[in-house]
């Protein structure tokens, strides 16, 4: 176990985590996109730090198929978004 992989992962989740979903969670729709863009964006990376930092390369793959649904997330919310107009 790599600490200072797992101190990267631990101040990506407090410094940009934590704000990523507050921002999700609140506001206008066009906002919570926002957010829910940045959690996508925020969460893959600390997964692979922790991955790494755990020395686990069999879990390689949840990062990489998050990157792919988180895209297909906003898509399902634009569409959702389109049709309320």
């Amino acid at each position: 176990m790599s600490t200072g992989w797992l101190a990267a992962a631990l101040v990506l989740i407090v410094g940009a985590l934590v704000p990523a979903v507050v921002l999700g969670l609140r506001g206008s729709p066009l906002a919570r996109l926002a957010g829910l863009q940045l959690t996508g964006a925020v969460l893959v990376p600390v997964l692979l730090l922790l991955t790494i930092g755990y020395g686990q390369t069999a879990y390689l793959i949840v990062p990489l198929v998050l990157a792919v649904l988180t895209f297909a997330g906003v898509l399902v919310f634009l569409r959702l978004m389109g049709t309320r107009r």
